[in-house]
């Protein structure tokens, strides 16, 4: 599919909206109108109070090696080199230019946000990468290195970070005024730095602003701070946007008024915020805890969120209220339980929906297991456990509270999630010889645009002795040349049936669906050891022949079997094709009796039953794209894809994997 661009673009953006929210979007544009002409004549208010800071002194317990690590990182940001999501260190300048997208080098223009265009690489380049710079998550971990070190040469460092920041970003002008999720994002990594630095206390506060220079860099920060929390406040994302962004922004917003209450609007964002978070927590997760995104990496992102609000509202509170409510913390309680359950024994997390690497706060060294972090994170506020990731110390370390009240009655793990729309089989779960897999059986994604939902219906993943096997190749980029949009987000990308060449689902846009595949479970099977799953979806029911497309999954321990049978009801014949994703790194050979996979502790045999059917193992096709995987974001490499292909109206397909530990 080519481009969605100009008119055709906006025309399905308007099919996925209501009435209320085309009002919405026209009252949002018209305050920017007045935004851009009041702003030159708007002075920021005096603050009314002083910031909250929670006696923060010196660093959590390290060993020599986060140590060593930290003030290594801390020294690369120093010279001014910085890594942007999971592990890019880019050289951004000292003092950076932040308007400039580090990858390409296109300086965003210097002009009012609310008319600057961030699709346009020409105009801001990858506004990714310049965004992900702004969110400062390398200033937390200079405000790490003074709290280890007490070098006063690591605040001088911030000073002239933010200093320069302040002076090159004044509020409502330039790339990083255009997201109310990006304002959210920076102002908690601000919020971390304040707590990291000690705070402006008159009598204990920071050394980085004492003297003329440092009262001016508070003044200036502080009305930054305003104009953040005013932004958010006027802009928050509705209607078929509020997905993780409103989470973010909310949070954002919590976390500004609370650790800032100067300004006389500070109390009312404070109570929105946190009204807003119980309602959104409830919202955006299944009563399973799975995250109505479908997308595994913005379950995560929401997450971490919430827990930093969760968290700044424990150090803030009365020591006999709650800020967020029991049942805030029993959603999270239940979001930590889908992801602990469907995590494998080696620490891998099948890779559904969209991904970009992009995280709220990052207190450990880049390239960190974000998971396992969120997991002992947790583990540490909701269960009481010491922590022992470094991350989760750095942060109970900058906001010091009481342990909420968790529900005692919630499990740890499970296997069925069926409202969240995942079922996991498998064997010895949690050890050494863990056989897990899971089927997709959910909806598309959330609200009407569905924006980070893949074509995946009914597809599966399978992990053996910690190993990954048939993978979700994940999403690769956002704003790559558009076939590779489409193809890591369409249906080819994953183990599941595509019909005609035509994914499940209608997409409008990058970030928009305009027809979603609606999938049902039929049989719900008993166990995970002993699975027997069916079910179906729509996808196809919009051709001018429907097709339904029925998948049967079954999973016997006893034998270490896995039987997949895939049947297309039609009245005509159509081209079906099933394709299977194998994980980088494993060996893998077709053959007259079979594909054969190995892996470094198992075998796999697979044999497929069918008429007429046409096996093909491809690897790394360019046009049109099929047999590659992306880990990292804007970071691809081959893999190999087993595609099978009939034409038929009713003869079914049945794949029998036989597994071995070895």
């Amino acid at each position: 599919m080519s481009e969605v661009t100009g008119m055709v673009w906006l025309v399905n953006r308007l099919r996925c909206m209501s009435v209320a929210e085309v009002g919405y979007r026209i009252q949002q544009a018209a305050a920017k109108g007045v935004a851009k002409r009041v702003r030159p004549r708007a002075a920021p208010p005096l603050p009314r109070a002083r910031a909250r800071a929670f006696a923060v002194e010196g660093a959590p317990v390290m060993s020599q090696d986060e140590r060593e690590r930290l003030l290594l990182d801390a020294a690369s940001i120093e010279a001014g080199h910085v890594v942007l999501f999971a592990e890019r260190r880019f050289d951004v300048g000292m003092p950076p230019l932040w308007n400039r997208d580090p990858d390409t080098g296109i300086v965003g223009p210097d002009m009012y946000a609310g008319d600057i265009d961030v699709t346009n690489r020409n105009q801001v380049g990858d506004i990714k990468h310049v965004w992900e710079l702004n969110r400062h998550l390398h200033l937390v971990r200079l405000a790490q290195a003074w709290a280890t070190t007490r070098d006063p040469a690591w605040l001088q460092t911030l000073h002239h970070q933010l200093r320069s920041w302040l002076d090159q970003c004044p509020p409502l002008q330039g790339p990083n005024w255009t997201s109310s999720l990006e304002l959210g994002i920076r102002l908690v990594n601000w919020a971390l730095v304040w707590q990291l630095i000690g705070g402006d206390d008159a009598h204990k506060g920071s050394a980085l602003f004492s003297g003329d220079d440092g009262q001016r860099l508070r003044a200036d920060w502080l009305d930054s701070i305003h104009a953040h929390c005013s932004a958010i406040a006027r802009h928050l994302s509705r209607h078929s946007s509020a997905n993780n962004h409103l989470i973010g922004e909310l949070a954002g917003l919590y976390v500004g008024a609370s650790i800032w209450p100067c300004w006389k609007a500070s109390g009312a964002w404070l109570e929105q915020a946190r009204r807003e978070l119980e309602i959104e927590v409830q919202a955006q997760f299944s009563r399973d805890g799975v995250n109505r995104e479908q997308a595994f990496a913005y379950h995560v992102f929401s997450c971490e969120f919430l827990f930093v609000a969760g968290l700044v509202g424990q150090a803030s509170g009365h020591p006999h209220t709650e800020p967020f409510s029991r049942a805030y913390w029993t959603a999270l309680q239940r979001a930590l339980r889908f992801l602990r359950s469907v995590r494998d024994v080696g620490g891998n997390v099948p890779m559904v929906g969209d991904a970009d690497d992009g995280i709220v706060f990052r207190l450990d060294a880049p390239a960190g297991d974000r998971v396992a972090q969120l997991l002992a994170l947790g583990d540490a506020v909701l269960r009481r456990i010491e922590p022992q990731h470094p991350g989760v110390r750095w942060l109970l370390h900058a906001l010091p509270g009481r342990h909420p009240e968790a529900d005692p009655h919630e499990s740890d793990t499970g296997w069925a999630f069926p409202d969240g729309g995942y079922l996991l089989f498998g064997a010895h779960f949690g050890e050494p010889e863990e056989i897990k897999g899971m089927v997709d059986c959910g909806p598309l994604g959330y609200l009407g645009i569905a924006a980070h939902a893949h074509a995946d219906a009914l597809a599966l993943t399978l992990s053996v002795a910690g190993e990954e096997c048939l993978v979700d190749p994940g999403t690769y980029s956002y704003w790559q040349e558009h076939k590779w949009r489409d193809y890591f987000r369409g249906t080819s990308a994953h183990n599941t049936v595509r019909i005609d060449g035509l994914d499940q689902s209608v997409p409008g846009g990058r970030f928009m669906w305009l027809r979603k595949a609606r999938a049902v479970i039929e049989r719900m099977p008993q166990s995970p050891q002993d699975f027997d799953f069916r079910g179906s979806h729509d996808g196809y029911e919009r051709l001018p022949d429907p097709v339904r497309h029925l998948r049967s999954v079954r999973f016997d321990a006893a034998t270490s079997t896995l039987t997949v049978r895939d049947e297309v009801a039609a009245a005509k014949p159509h081209l079906v094709e099933l394709f299977w994703h194998f994980a980088p790194g494993l060996s893998v050979r077709l053959d007259s009796a079979g594909l054969h996979v190995r892996g470094k502790r198992f075998a796999l045999q697979m044999h497929m039953q069918g008429a007429d059917l046409q096996l093909e193992l491809l690897r790394a096709n360019e046009n049109p794209p099929l047999g590659w995987y992306s880990r990292r974001y804007e970071s691809k490499q081959p893999c190999d894809v087993l595609k099978v292909s009939a034409v038929s109206s009713a003869v079914p397909v049945e794949c029998r994997i036989t597994i071995a530990i070895i």
